[in-house]
């Protein structure tokens, strides 16, 4: 069936708070791109005349459709190279979708994305629809198929799931600009008790290359491994420049509403770290080198004004 001009306007408009589902639902922007895209190519084929309301129909293929990807991703992701994070998104881009209460803003924050991944499938839907996204339980039983009951179930353990992971106390945005850049000069000094000072005695550090850019295949654990593996990051080397193609720029931003550093050569994003802070010091650095995943924060990078560089590396 062919769409009328008000049905692409009806699309359309809900397209942002579609895409800012399902990036959450599937941690990666390129595939949530698609799922929207799938999602409009439902629209288009269906009766929509007798759709009473266009939204709930529309929110409820999209996650559908982001469950299913969910699955071949969970097997996809099994012969994965390496540790697997979540495609970064950088500051204003509208996939990060609402941000007004706390629980929205938790939603996107890439530390939790990351545990999201320790979900099931219902149980990353109902967590984003309800936490992100404010849906009545009953508009998610609608929209999974279940029984309100089972959705206000579904949400606790997801919750408990979640809290067991998260940091513990979360800071200011002057406060993590503060760590993050005590953290840059500390990790360019050469030198790893200024590092270890900054960080929290069980601080992890991760990165995701994809079998494209050489990653650590497991975490460094605890605060002087962290520091040592960042001392060494930052300290120059004709092998580095090399490997990279150059000295690439790096520069303090925010990327899934938390404090990262962004790592630039040419023009293209290179390397997104996000930096998870607490109260207690900097508990994770979380490392997107992978370059598949880099893309449509290098889209973002272009489109933008982002100041000076901190330092060139390398």
């Amino acid at each position: 069936m062919s769409l009328t001009m008000n049905d692409v306007d009806r699309f359309e408009a809900a397209r942002p708070r579609l895409e800012a589902i399902a990036y959450r639902l599937l941690g990666s922007a390129s595939e949530a791109e698609d799922a929207v895209q799938e999602t409009f190519l439902r629209w288009q084929a269906a009766e929509t005349e007798r759709i009473e309301v266009p939204e709930a129909w529309l929110t409820k293929v999209l996650t559908n459709l982001c469950l299913n990807q969910l699955t071949s991703a969970r097997a996809r992701r099994e012969t994965y190279v390496g540790q697997w994070l979540p495609e970064p998104v950088l500051a204003g881009d509208p996939m990060l979708g609402p941000a007004d209460t706390a629980e929205q803003r938790e939603s996107v924050s890439y530390a939790v994305l990351a545990l999201l991944e320790r979900l099931s499938a219902n149980e990353r839907a109902v967590y984003v629809l309800r936490e992100a996204f404010d849906y009545p339980h009953r508009e998610i039983a609608e929209i999974l198929d279940i029984t309100e009951a089972a959705s206000q179930q579904i949400l606790h353990r997801a919750k408990k799931h979640i809290a067991q992971g998260k940091a513990r106390t979360e800071v200011d945005e002057a406060a993590a600009r503060r760590i993050v850049d005590e953290f840059l000069t500390a990790a360019t000094s050469g030198r790893t008790e200024p590092l270890v000072r900054l960080l929290t005695q069980d601080a992890i550090a991760v990165g995701d290359g994809g079998g494209k850019v050489p990653a650590r295949a497991r975490a460094f654990e605890g605060a002087l491994a962290v520091a040592k593996f960042m001392r060494g990051l930052f300290k120059p080397s004709k092998a580095k420049r090399e490997l990279v193609g150059g000295s690439p720029d790096v520069y303090a931003t925010t990327a899934n509403g938390g404090p990262a550093l962004v790592v630039v050569l040419d023009g293209r994003v290179i390397g997104v770290m996000c930096l998870e802070v607490t109260a207690d010091g900097i508990a994770a650095f979380r490392n997107q080198v992978n370059p598949d995943k880099l893309e449509r924060a290098t889209r973002r990078w272009a489109a933008t004004d982002h100041g000076d560089p901190l330092l060139r590396v390398f």
